[in-house]
């Protein structure tokens, strides 16, 4: 088998490094506010917002957005059970294509 060719078949919507970030701290604790996830990724809010807003329309991600005393916005963010199984569908993936590696590199010293 060809890793190459198994690396074609990456979830792209995870695989971009930011959101893999997001999924990956949302993996690990479930539900994160906008500010913190910020403050771990060292993204922008913008940029941010953006990253979120694919994984939410893929439906990887609930958003939940309020306003504190109707001006202050409160965003939380919560990884969907689809969410945690695509994140770890992807690390799953990763390993076989990094097992696949390792012999093609054998096979081919």
């Amino acid at each position: 088998m060809m890793p190459f060719k198994e690396m074609a078949k990456l979830d792209k919507i995870i695989h971009e490094p930011a959101r893999l970030s997001i999924m990956s701290a949302l993996d690990a604790c479930t539900m994160a506010e906008f500010l913190f996830l910020q403050e771990l990724t060292g993204l922008t809010k913008g940029n941010l917002s953006s990253h979120l807003s694919k994984l939410e329309r893929a439906g990887f991600l609930m958003i939940d957005k309020q306003f504190v005393r109707r001006k202050i916005p409160h965003t939380t963010i919560r990884i969907t059970r689809e969410g945690k199984n695509a994140i770890s569908s992807y690390w799953k993936q990763l390993d076989q294509i990094r097992e696949i590696t390792k012999q093609w590199e054998k096979k081919n010293k």
